[in-house]
C-alpha cells in the first residue's frame, strides 16, 4: 500500500435499525455471521486501518478487534453524525465510510473512490450506480472535519445537503450494482440468505 495516501475505514453501524424492528443491523446475522463482519472482511484488505461506529453494544462490536467509537452528537443523528466522528478518530488523511448493512461492497470501492478523488481533486468522492447515487458510500478528505462540524453545529443533518457545499466527484459502479444491496428489512435479510447474491458475496 506503499506510493498512496493512506486510508481510513469507518464502518457506520450507529443506526437504531427501525425497519428490521428496531435492532442493531450491524449484529444481524447474515449465514452465520452478524452483518458488520461481512463488511469488515470486505473493507479490511482495502485500507490501512478499520473503525467502527457504534452508538450500542460497544462491547460487543469490540469484539471484531477494532477501533469502537460513538457519535459526538446525541440521538442517533444518522450517517453524518458518524461521519463526524470517524474524522475525529481516524489515523490517516482519507476517510472511507461504508454502512454495517451492505455486506456484499465491492472490494475494488475502495481504489476506484480514491483515484477518482485524486483525478478530480475533489473533497470528496461518493459511489454511484447508474442514476442512483449511494452517499455513504464515500471517501472524503480529513480536512473537510471543520466544514462539516460547521454545517452540524448549525443544524444541518442531510447528507445530501451537506455534499452539495463540497467539491464532490462521482464515482460510477455500474458494473457492479448488486454489490450496493443493503438490508434494512427481515424480508430482504430473508431474501439473502437464499442466495440471489450468492455469487456477490
Amino acid at each position: 500500500m506503499s506510493e498512496r495516501t493512506p486510508i481510513s475505514a469507518v464502518i457506520l453501524a450507529g443506526g437504531q435499525g427501525r425497519r428490521m424492528g428496531s435492532v442493531d443491523k450491524g449484529l444481524v446475522e447474515l449465514r452465520g455471521k452478524p452483518m458488520v463482519e461481512w463488511v469488515l472482511e470486505r473493507l479490511r484488505p482495502q485500507v490501512d486501518e478499520v473503525l467502527i461506529n457504534a452508538n450500542q453494544n460497544i462491547e460487543r462490536y469490540g469484539e471484531f478487534g477494532v477501533p469502537v467509537f460513538s457519535d459526538a452528537i446525541g440521538g442517533f443523528a444518522g450517517p453524518l453524525a458518524g461521519l463526524h466522528a470517524g474524522l475525529r478518530e481516524a489515523s490517516h488523511p482519507l476517510v472511507v465510510t461504508a454502512p454495517c448493512d451492505s455486506p456484499f461492497l465491492p472490494t475494488n470501492l475502495v481504489a476506484r473512490l480514491a483515484d477518482a478523488l485524486e483525478d478530480a481533486g475533489a473533497d470528496l468522492a461518493v459511489a454511484r450506480t447508474f442514476d442512483q447515487s449511494h452517499p455513504v458510500f464515500c471517501l472524503c478528505r480529513r480536512e473537510v472535519l471543520p466544514h462539516l462540524e460547521a454545517f452540524l453545529s448549525s443544524g444541518g443533518r442531510k447528507i445530501d445537503r451537506w455534499y452539495e457545499t463540497l467539491k464532490v466527484v462521482a464515482v460510477q459502479f455500474d458494473d457492479q450494482e448488486a454489490a450496493f444491496s443493503n438490508i434494512n428489512t427481515r424480508e430482504e435479510l430473508g431474501s439473502f440468505e437464499q442466495g440471489p447474491s450468492q455469487d456477490v458475496i
